[in-house]
């Protein structure tokens, strides 16, 4: 009998049994369901912390394990064992990762040694452990994994010749590529600058999710013969929608106070001339550890077909930069954050801002980042903030168990936010059934703003929780943005 607080995940088959991560409010578990006979559960390892990708190999089981001070892209250890017919498990010894060192997505290879990504050089990159030693496949600047917020990611395979097919992030963009046994690197040229980590790889082709700024996600398989080819299996959006006009990202990189580099995406309004001019809005995506993807987002598509221009800032924190700038947020949030969506003010030098028609919007994190980003002389005329984590503190409390690390390290920098230094119009949207960043904390803060008279709008969404844009109400929650910034241009042209 399981506890009714678990959940399972990671699943996979090993010595004629069902091998899977157990996970309770006091720990994770690795355990064990024979294919046959009685389903008697098996626990074969223990944790007060996380474990994740339980690999059966040719007498081994690898798999990773991070504490719970830890997340795992930040210090992460990769165990492995004797794994016998008998299903029993021998003593774990320690292969890669600790406290300095990520280690994702272990793999057993055709050839029988066992691959992981490591961020030890700064960057996750492939390395490989033959039974002796350790030793990197492909040293890129690069990424060459995605951050661990799911189990089961698969950003490299094997194909049946022996070379590994490899997805690499690169700032906002992904690439596909296939590494020989030399370990030289070769691109796949396709037509997508995003794909997810999911890849199901063939003998000789290989199954992916991709997108690029004017496709939206489809499933495609891409044949790797002499000249890749690309068949479509499956497309997301309505076929009414082909051909529709969209705005496409230029790609800018800003210096932001002196010495740091970030990277926005700006799309121009839809249709706008080479010398644009238009009021902006800057989006902190929901990270840190997220990133400004260059694909198609609908959501931009709503505020460039309206005559506004979109920026999407890849501020410190965000993933695609290797170790450094992934961390590089802890302790500061609140604050660099801000500074770098501040880089818009570039768009104003250039006269591509409308000036006092500048504004921001966050969700989640980002919807933090959006709320202090007002507290302070800048920019921007109002924020947005969607399912906003408004104090850091107390979200340290009721955040998920697996994300209060992350939550520990963030805190210390602007700690939360205040009515008394909101200095601009904010609009806050969110669920009453938000698990992740509760209601509560945004009731409070619109309530204190109305006794200071404060120009708010709070908008609840009965019954939705942390993804209002994944909702039914998402359409209502935008034209409450949209309306929010129109009625602040209203109000800069009647001053």
């Amino acid at each position: 009998m399981v506890e009714d607080s678990s959940s399972f995940g990671d699943l996979t088959i090993g010595n004629g049994e069902l091998l899977a991560v157990r996970e309770t409010d006091d720990g994770d578990a690795l355990v064990a369901v024979p294919l046959v006979g009685a389903p008697v559960m098996r626990v074969l390892a223990e944790t007060s912390g996380f474990f994740g990708a339980p690999r059966p190999g040719p007498g081994m089981l690898a798999w990773l394990r991070w504490s719970e001070r830890d997340m795992p892209w930040d210090s992460s250890e990769l165990l492995v064992a004797p794994y016998g017919a008998d299903g029993l498990l021998g003593d774990p010894v320690k292969l890669a990762g600790g406290p300095t060192e990520s280690v994702v997505e272990p793999r057993w290879g055709p050839d029988a040694a066992l691959y992981f990504a490591s961020d030890r050089s700064g960057w996750w990159n492939l390395y490989r452990w033959d039974g002796e030693s350790v030793e990197p496949v492909a040293p890129l600047a690069a990424e060459c994994a995605a951050e661990p917020w799911e189990l089961a990611y698969v950003s490299y395979d094997f194909l049946a010749d022996g070379r590994i097919v490899m997805v690499v992030q690169e700032g906002p963009r992904h690439r596909l590529t296939v590494v020989d046994r030399s370990g030289a690197v070769t691109p796949v040229k396709l037509p997508y600058t995003s794909i997810k980590p999911y890849l199901a790889v063939g003998s000789a082709s290989v199954a992916l999710v991709g997108s690029s700024p004017e496709v939206a996600p489809q499933v495609a398989l891409v044949h790797l013969g002499d000249e890749p080819r690309v068949e479509v299996l499956a497309r997301a959006e309505h076929p009414g929608l082909d051909g529709l006009a969209v705005s496409t990202p230029v790609e800018l990189r800003i210096l932001v106070e002196g010495s740091r580099e970030v990277v926005a995406l700006v799309y121009p309004p839809t249709g706008a001339a080479p010398n644009w001019c238009a009021p902006v809005i800057v989006r902190a995506h929901p990270g840190p550890t997220a990133s400004s993807l260059v694909r198609l987002d609908w959501q931009a598509q709503f505020f460039t077909s309206r005559g506004f221009a979109v920026v999407d800032v890849d501020y410190s924190g965000s993933t695609g930069y290797g170790r450094a700038f992934r961390q590089a947020l802890y302790g500061r949030w609140g604050i660099d954050d801000v500074v770098d969506c501040r880089a818009a003010e570039h768009l104003l030098t250039e006269g591509r801002a409308v000036p006092g028609a500048v504004f921001i919007r966050g969700a989640s994190a980002g919807g933090y980042t959006a709320l202090h980003a007002v507290t302070q002389d800048g920019p921007f005329a109002a924020a947005t903030a969607v399912s906003a984590i408004v104090d850091p503190e107390r979200w340290a409390e009721t955040v998920p168990r697996f994300q209060r690390a992350h939550a520990a390290r963030l805190r210390g920098g602007a700690g939360r936010v205040r009515a008394e230094d909101i200095r601009r119009p904010v609009l806050m949207i969110h669920g009453t059934a938000d698990d992740v960043a509760t209601a509560d904390d945004v009731r409070e803060l619109a309530d204190e703003l109305q006794d200071r008279g404060a120009p708010h709008e709070l908008m609840l969404l009965d019954g939705v929780g942390h993804y209002v844009a994944t909702s039914a109400h998402a359409a209502r929650a935008l034209e409450a943005e949209l309306a929010h910034y129109r009625s602040a241009m209203a109000a800069l042209a009647s001053g």
